[in-house]
């Protein structure tokens, strides 16, 4: 039932975050948690819903400093895939 790894757009993920049903801010906390979790450079791909979600979590990462790499419509939902930056400018 599974395609080729090639042709999956979710192949080169690091990790998944299925926010779909998640409301505004709560899946950008979420994604901005799970990102501060994971290594410079890699890449973190989210799901989200239609609308508020997608109009806003990309655009919330990127005055965060994050790496919008890849929107992409699925059939009910966005996949999102975010990459850390490498030079890591963290309070932490």
């Amino acid at each position: 039932m599974s395609d080729s790894p090639s042709l999956s757009p979710f192949a080169a993920a690091d990790s998944h975050l299925d926010l779909r049903g998640t409301p505004c801010p709560i899946n950008f906390v979420r994604t901005k948690l799970r990102l501060e979790q994971m290594a410079p450079g890699q890449l973190l791909e989210v799901w989200l819903d239609p609308g508020e979600p997608i109009e806003q979590v990309p655009d919330s990462l990127k005055m965060e400093g994050y790496l919008i790499e890849q929107v992409a419509e699925q059939s009910d939902f966005f996949a999102v895939k975010v990459r850390c930056p490498v030079s890591e400018s963290s309070p932490h």
